[in-house]
């Protein structure tokens, strides 16, 4: 793709862990390349999204700077609409950009994605709270990683802080019962983690959650973990970080378009890093509903 041509919506959240001085370096970098932007600065839960529905129409293309929820207000918003969405690292996760493997410096990103690609990518959608994720939804350890890490120890530590309280959510086995309907297949056994994925690797690729998970299948994947004590922790971590997938019976997947999800006792659930509810719910894919613009692959 050629770069974007056409004035660029920059929504920023000055909430997010270094919001202010992020905004000013996406400022410079819009400026150094040449490119006409307008920015919104939001104030509030949900102001993205009505920026997104009231002004994406007059832009070549829509960037966020902020967190994950940041992203994911305006992903879900525009989804269907045909208008390319950026994702700029500007939160403590950076779940979505990562993905997308963005730059993580601004001063790399903004021009990496005014010259990129255009990548069409399923989402999620989970109807009992209308929200789209990108990423994965899921419950059991993520969701209580996200729960558990202290608001004042993520401002200072970022991700760190949440691979520290992962590490011990995940230690400190936690069971429930699961019973997931996938595409009309009833799947029932004690799980410590369960997720429904989208794209198949976190932290850069450090981490790869199954075989064969693709964002743009048009399918979702569930990942379901169940380990008997923290030997079988360990080496699921293992398997994940080798990307090793032979049989193993703490570990199941399975490949769908609908999984109806539920616990007992219920779970917090999450989506792309925000807590979200309990179960039960559904998660459905979005074939191709996202327009994303990523940096290209020489």
């Amino acid at each position: 793709m050629e770069l974007l041509i056409g004035p660029i919506l920059l929504i920023t959240n000055p909430a997010a862990r270094r919001g202010r001085l992020l905004e000013q370096r996406a400022r410079a970098a819009f400026l150094a390349a040449g490119a006409e932007f307008d920015v919104v600065v939001t104030t509030h839960q949900g102001h993205a999204s009505v920026v997104a529905a009231e002004r994406a129409k007059d832009f070549a293309a829509v960037f966020t700077l902020g967190g994950d929820g940041t992203a994911m207000e305006v992903i879900g918003t525009l989804a269907h609409s045909g208008v390319p969405v950026g994702v700029l690292p500007g939160g403590t996760g950076n779940l979505v950009a990562r993905a997308l493997r963005t730059p993580r410096r601004i001063e790399l990103a903004v021009p990496a994605l005014l010259d990129g690609d255009l990548a069409s990518v399923d989402l999620g959608y989970i109807p009992e709270c209308d929200r789209r994720f990108a990423f994965s939804s899921g419950v059991g350890v993520d969701a209580r990683m996200i729960d558990e890490t202290d608001p004042d120890t993520k401002r200072r530590f970022g991700i760190g802080a949440y691979v520290h309280t992962g590490v011990k959510v995940g230690l400190n086995r936690r069971a429930f019962n699961a019973r997931v309907e996938a595409d009309g297949e009833v799947i029932e056994r004690e799980a410590t983690s369960l997720m429904v994925a989208n794209f198949g690797t976190v932290l850069d690729r450090l981490f790869t959650f199954g075989p064969g998970i693709r964002q743009d299948d048009g399918l979702l994947d569930l990942c379901v973990f169940s380990p008997a004590h923290s030997f079988d922790a360990i080496r699921i971590a293992w398997r994940l970080f080798s990307r090793s997938f032979r049989s193993d019976d703490v570990m199941l997947y399975r490949s769908g378009v609908e999984f109806r999800i539920d616990c007992d006792p219920p779970q917090l659930y999450q989506a792309d890093g925000e807590l979200l509810g309990t179960t039960p719910y559904t998660v459905r894919v979005e074939p191709l509903a996202a327009r994303l613009l990523v940096a290209r692959r020489d």
